[in-house]
């Protein structure tokens, strides 16, 4: 990786919510090769290390915090760590997610339905109820990662109502924060080739493309891709955009 010199996020300090794997290490190394300081948060330690090292690798600066995004002591102790190592927050990715079997509603658990939408949302709520108090010290902007499953109606309806929540909340936040010098969006990927996708599919190569033949694109976004559009609403190009729900899907949703 290049010296920090002339990068777009050089001297800025971003948190990544479910950092470890998929678009949020991918988004937490990308914000690293724009010069940013990275604290990568999740709730599996093995993710946690594979997430640090690839962006070691990069060479990149980050750290890794173990964190159940459920529980409000938790993270305010993940983003009280950030604070003490890197002495200031500008970012957040709120991206941990769950999803949950093909169960139909009324087949749904009601500890199930608990588990998904306490991560989902709830999960994003916390965040941000801790991360804007510190991110209103120097302005900046935070991007919640919903689904296209929260801007249309799929089977799934525990994981759907979650997304679709963190939308709402992201528009509401957004409006009332957006006179503070922060601004709220969100990111609703489509099909993108994670490792939430491999259950899924069921690692078959017949369930991948069963999957792909939903997107009009012919293909699964990359992580990589999610990440950019992540990068670009927190940066000055986005400066006018404000509670905007972006997705990028490869055309599911139109």
């Amino acid at each position: 990786m290049e010296t920090k010199e002339n990068k777009l996020f050089k001297d800025k300090v971003a948190f990544v919510t479910g950092g470890g794997t998929g678009i949020g290490t991918a988004t937490a190394i990308a914000f690293a090769k724009e010069g940013a300081s990275v604290a990568i948060v999740g709730s599996s330690d093995r993710h946690l290390e594979a997430g640090l090292n690839r962006i070691k690798q990069e060479g990149g600066e980050a750290i890794a915090i173990k964190c159940d995004v459920r529980r409000a002591e938790e993270v305010k102790a993940a983003l009280d760590q950030t604070i003490e190592t890197y002495g200031r927050l500008d970012y957040a990715c709120n991206n941990a997610g769950i999803d949950h079997g093909p169960e139909l509603l009324a087949d749904v658990a009601e500890d199930e339905w608990d588990r998904i939408v306490d991560t989902n949302l709830r999960g994003v709520f916390l965040c941000m109820k801790y991360e804007i108090p510190l991110i209103l010290k120097q302005g900046g902007a935070i991007v919640n990662i919903a689904s296209g499953a929260g801007v249309k109606g799929f089977p799934g309806a525990a994981y759907v109502a979650s997304k679709h929540g963190v939308v709402g909340l992201t528009r509401s936040a957004a409006l009332e924060y957006a006179t503070q010098n922060i601004r709220i969006n969100a990111v609703c990927p489509g099909i993108t080739d994670t490792p939430m996708m491999e259950r899924v599919t069921g690692g078959t190569e017949e369930g991948r493309q069963k999957v792909i033949a939903q997107e009009p694109i012919g293909r699964m976004g990359k992580p990589e891709e999610i990440a950019n559009a992540v990068l670009w609403q927190c940066s000055d190009a986005a400066s006018f955009a404000v509670g905007q729900i972006m997705v990028v899907d490869g055309g599911q949703t139109v």
